[in-house]
Order: C-alpha cells, then structure tokens, then sequence
C-alpha cells in the first residue's frame, strides 16, 4: 500500500503550505511592518562540482510546518503560549529569492539587497537556505548597517568553514566563517557543535584559533553543558546566529550532506538561541545547508522546520 493518509487534515490543515506555518506572504519587501521577515535563499556561491544542491530545502521546510498551520495559535510548551503572542507580532514569509547557478555575484547581490532592506523596515532577517555560502552576504548587509556596531556570531555547525579558498571559490560554503572575520563589524566570532572529521585542515583551526576563535566542539557541549557557551557571549551584545542543519544529530535531521554521529540535540539548539536572546539583541538568523533528498521520511524537515518555529517565537518576544 503506497497511499498515505492525509494527517495534516487531522488538524485542519490546508492541502498545500504555500508559507512557512501560513505567515501572511509579503511580496513587496519595501511594506514590511512585521517585526521578523522570513525569506528561502535557495543559492549563493555553488561550487561548479554540486551546483545549487539544497535549492529545495526553503520550501520543503515550509511543507513540513503545513500540519500546524490551523493550530499555529494553540498552546505550544516551548514557549508557554502561542508561538507569536500577538497578531502585530507575526512575522512575514517574503517567499523565495531567484537565483542562477552561475552567477554566484548576483545571487549575492539579492541576498545583500533584501536583508538591507529587512533591516531598514526594522524587521529581523531569518534566512531559510540554501548552502552555506549565503550567510556571507547577509553578515555583509548587516555591516553596512552597522553604524559602528559591533557583532558576535553565533555559529551552530558540525563544521567550522575556515578555508581560505576551495576549488578556486573563496566566498563558498567552505569559507563562510573566515570571510566573516575579515569583516570589521565582526568582533568576536563563537563557533559550536564541531565534531568528527570535518572539512578544515588542521591549519584551518589554527588559523581560527589565532584570530581569536571561541571553539566548543560537540564533545565539550555534551559535556559542559549549554551555559559554557553562553557565557562566553557578552551581555549587551548585538548576535547573529547562524545555524548548518548538520549541527544536529542526523537521528534527528538525517537530510544533510555530511551525517556524523555526535550532533546537538533538538532542546540543546533551542537552549542556545534562547539562551543568547537573554545575553544580547538577535540581529540576524539563517537556518542552511538541509537538503530534503537526503531526508528520511521528512522526520529532519519536522526538526529543523520546528527548530526555526521556536526562534521565531523567541525573536517575536525579543521584538515585544
């Protein structure tokens, strides 16, 4: 039997999620008047050798939310009430960006263009992606906004991205965190969740480490505990989180390209981002690198898909 019954009409659900929980859509960027502003970035800079190979995550993580869409107002335990506490707190889906895979300039360009326009219209940039590659150009906007402001970065990631330059691309996925520190308004950089045999040469670290890197490698949170990172974030502090499906467990999210044993656990994730809304202002999040072909019943799009509601909701109340 291949028929699947229709679960989500068990919650009165619509037959198709046309928007991440069924926020309001918000085509015209330039009317914004939500406090967060929801946007798929499917590419950035692919690598010649994959291509635009997580283009479909944005809109598979907004079908895996489609059984909730009726009950987005209901009771959720995570945050002790609704997601969003209000109806002026609702955050706008603002759909998918265009992209061609063989204009990396110009797919950052667009990037670059809606988180300064986001961040002009006072609302908070969540990238849904997409690879890695995309948050250079968001962490870039951020900068030309910065007004002298100073940021930290908050990384989630099973990989710490420091090369300096790979198959002749220095602003690809493998990149995004040592482009970041060459940025001036990045003045300190937290990177968590590294484990196993990652992309970096050992230099790499080195070199991380000599900027001034904080690592906590999955090992040491497992161990220490999600306060050790926290800690490490001043209070007062302007944030950025950027967050690699393949930071979790892939028991969890097993629709990543590099599945290794060792990954965070759902609540230790919601514990670092709820955790950092109480050490600072959330100025910008992206949620990348899932890729639903790699998926295995949809139970990683239900994870990360839920991971994302929760920050919605954390980022709303930080909005209040």
């Amino acid at each position: 039997m291949d028929n699947k019954a229709d679960l989500g009409a068990l919650f009165g659900a619509a037959a198709e999620t046309k928007t991440f929980l069924g926020l309001e859509a918000c085509d015209d960027f330039e009317t914004i008047t939500a406090p967060v502003a929801l946007l798929g970035a499917p590419c950035a800079t692919p690598y010649a050798s994959v291509g635009a190979y997580c283009r479909n995550g944005p809109d598979a993580l907004r079908q895996a939310t489609g059984s909730l869409t009726a009950n987005v107002d209901r009771h959720d335990f995570d945050h002790g009430g609704p997601v969003f506490p209000s109806s002026a707190l609702r955050p706008v889906d603002c759909g998918n960006l265009s992209f061609d895979e063989a204009d990396g300039a110009a797919n950052r360009q667009k990037i670059a263009d809606a988180v300064s326009t986001f961040l002009r219209r006072g609302a908070v940039p969540v990238l849904l992606g997409g690879d890695d590659s995309i948050p250079i150009p968001m962490i870039e906007a951020i900068g030309a906004h910065a007004n002298g402001e100073k940021f930290t970065i908050l990384q989630i990631d099973a990989h710490i991205d420091w090369r300096e330059v790979h198959m002749g691309e220095r602003l690809g996925l493998s990149s995004t965190m040592r482009r970041a520190s060459e940025m001036q308004h990045i003045e300190r950089i937290i990177q968590v969740g590294a484990r196993g045999i990652g992309s970096a040469a050992t230099s790499d670290y080195e070199d991380a480490v000599a900027w001034g890197v904080d690592f906590v490698p999955a090992y040491d949170l497992h161990k220490g505990g999600v306060d050790a990172v926290l800690e490490r974030i001043p209070q007062g502090s302007n944030i950025i989180i950027c967050i690699d499906a393949d930071a979790l467990d892939p028991a969890l999210i097993p629709g990543v390209i590099g599945r290794a044993p060792g990954g965070l656990s759902y609540y230790q994730a919601v514990d670092l981002i709820k955790g950092a809304a109480t050490r600072g202002r959330i100025a910008a999040m992206d949620f990348v690198e899932f890729m639903p072909e790699r998926d295995v019943d949809g139970i990683g799009a239900l994870t990360f898909a839920r991971l994302i509601t929760t920050a919605l909701g954390v980022l709303v109340r930080q909005a209040a």
